[in-house]
């Protein structure tokens, strides 16, 4: 009966197409008019689990009303953050720390300031969503190159963690690469006024701080990026056997402008999209509507989190493979929501312009009706991992090679992140920012069970997924994404980066208050005491690395070991009672 009820939830999913329905929440919840306020972030829990209160929310509508808001609160050393339409960065940039602090939202800085099409540049207000950033461009016979895949998120917000796509060629995948100035509101001295707009050109070199800023520099409020000519591409996928994942990877993303790959490890399966860049003259008008970012129906949501928590709590490992199985075989039934002519697939290679083809996210298109919500919605509770970090091309074989030796070990272990769509492998080029990508990379990204009120219960397979995060961040030294990650991953981070020293002297100068820092903030920067929060427990949720039983479960004999694999790594390993102390 769950594997039926599975199935019907994946077509459910998959045929609501063009169907509308109700956006998240705002991430902001006031008690009392824009007062006594909350925030969290698009999946309702940050990783340590804890309430984010601030005093007010403000909402600028115009540069000078945020100049006024931060000269306010730099007159009176108040802490500050912006916060975006839906919050969609996971650890606790956008919480000011302390309950009197300030939240800015950026939600009425929405306006695109300019289009000039001859210099092929488009001015936007931080606030602009990334849908309307394309589509926008796209009247003008316009587009951005390179964005990510979801399209819900503000331009302010996608700089600040260095959000991309996929691609090493050109300039690569990463948005920020294509700025070409910002204007940022910063505190100021009192002579200044308290606060100034700093306007930053391609050739100011502290550009390559704020555009990657992790929102500790003041409130972006303008951006301009380099368009391109509109252009057409063609996406194909192919189904390989992940034999020669290792050799393969490099070579793909080398040979194919936009490629990515998803990785099922259990089914020996590596899906790779080869996606290319055509002629705006190529017939097409393809869509990609990505079947993950549909809207889905609440109840059938609910449902399949009912299924998971049971599987969980049955230690049901082959029930998710069944099921694992099932939504990788209807998703490509469906031609991962690829469409010849946005309502119909009628075979690969599928060609569009990459207005249509970049980003989507149809689950936002609007009701409030509450019937109909986005699958990552936090209003039902879905609780998720997000694990994300990129290794240098040069050690990428190497970590393929070490996770491969993991699903020998355990290939049920992986069935929990092909529910999600297995790991998904993107692209990325070094950059000048400071705070970005230092080698050209793969990004492995992935997406996994979590307890949604019992912070204290290990997950099955707990240890394995412990194992390839501590493997890829540690043992190949991967670079967290900013906007992703449990804590663990941003330990001792800030070291990988050789220009870290230069972003903090900018940050010295632009805000020598702090009054945009947070203790968050400034442990992720190594200004303070790490990131790991040690207590009982706090390896199951990614707080810390277990060195003892108790970070992990004892009374539910999970026990801190060593990896299989990778020696050095420190998980929470199930053993049944079958064994004494001694033989653990």
């Amino acid at each position: 009966m769950k594997i039926l009820q599975s199935t019907l939830i994946i077509f459910f999913i998959i045929f609501m197409n063009g169907v509308l329905s109700s956006p998240p929440d705002d991430p902001v919840l006031c008690s009392s008019g824009n007062t006594h306020c909350t925030v969290t972030n698009a999946y309702g829990l940050f990783p340590d689990r804890s309430t984010c209160r601030a005093s007010q929310v403000l909402f600028p509508t115009t540069e000078q009303e945020l100049i006024s808001i931060v000269a306010s609160a730099s007159k009176s050393n108040t802490k500050v953050k912006a916060v975006t339409r839906y919050s969609h960065s996971v650890p606790k940039f956008a919480c000011p720390g302390g309950q009197d602090g300030i939240l800015i939202s950026t939600n009425n800085l929405n306006r695109t300031v300019k289009v000039d099409v001859e210099s092929r540049r488009i001015t936007v207000e931080s606030g602009v969503v990334l849908k309307d950033l394309i589509t926008e461009a796209a009247k003008n016979g316009l587009t951005l190159p390179h964005t990510p895949y979801w399209w819900g998120i503000t331009v302010g917000g996608l700089l600040a963690t260095g959000a991309h796509g996929s691609s090493l060629w050109g300039k690569g995948s990463a948005a920020h690469e294509y700025v070409v100035s910002m204007r940022i509101v910063t505190p100021a001295t009192a002579e200044e006024g308290y606060a100034k707009v700093r306007s930053l050109s391609e050739s100011d070199e502290e550009l390559d701080a704020v555009k990657v800023s992790l929102g500790v520099l003041g409130v972006v409020s303008q951006v301009t990026l380099q368009l391109e000519p509109m252009f057409k591409r063609a996406i194909t996928y192919v189904e390989n056997n992940d034999s020669d994942l290792a050799q393969e990877l490099v070579r793909f993303g080398k040979d194919h402008e936009f490629g990515d790959i998803w990785w099922f490890p259990s089914q020996k399966k590596a899906l790779y999209r080869v996606d290319d860049r055509v002629s705006i003259k190529q017939s097409g008008n393809g869509l990609y509507d990505f079947i993950p970012f549909r809207p889905i129906f609440t109840d059938t949501l609910a449902a399949t989190r009912d299924t998971e928590e049971l599987q969980e709590k049955t230690r049901d490992a082959n029930g998710k493979c069944v099921v694992a199985k099932l939504v990788t075989g209807t998703l490509k039934t469906a031609a991962y929501g690829l469409t010849n002519n946005g309502s119909h697939f009628t075979g690969y290679p599928v060609v569009g312009p990459n207005n249509r083809m970049q980003s989507s996210g149809t689950c936002l298109d609007s009701l409030e009706d509450g019937k109909l919500i986005c699958p990552l919605d936090s209003r039902l509770g879905h609780r998720l991992f997000h694990t994300a970090f990129s290794i240098s091309l040069s050690k990428v074989p190497s970590f393929i090679k070490d996770v491969k030796k993991l699903v020998e070990l355990e290939p049920q272990a992986f069935c929990g992140l092909e529910l999600n769509m297995g790991i998904l492998m993107r692209y990325v080029k070094a950059s000048s920012a400071y705070l970005g990508k230092t080698d050209d990379a793969v990004d492995f990204y992935f997406t996994y069970f979590r307890i949604k009120d019992e912070p204290l219960s290990p997950r099955l397979f707990e240890d394995i997924y412990e194992e390839i995060e501590q493997i890829g961040l540690f043992k190949y030294g991967g670079l967290p994404h900013w906007a992703k990650n449990r804590n663990l991953a941003f330990i001792e981070a800030i070291k990988k980066y050789p220009n870290a020293n230069k972003f903090l002297s900018v940050k010295n100068k632009y805000d020598p208050q702090g009054i945009f820092s947070s203790e968050w903030t400034d442990q992720v920067l190594g200004l303070k005491e790490s990131v790991t929060i040690l207590k009982d427990g706090c390896a199951l949720e990614g707080l810390c690395i277990c060195s003892e039983d108790s970070h992990c479960a004892p009374s539910k004999n999970y026990y801190c070991r060593p990896g299989k694999v990778y020696k050095e790594a420190r998980v929470c390993a199930f053993h049944d009672n079958a064994y004494t102390k001694d033989e653990l």
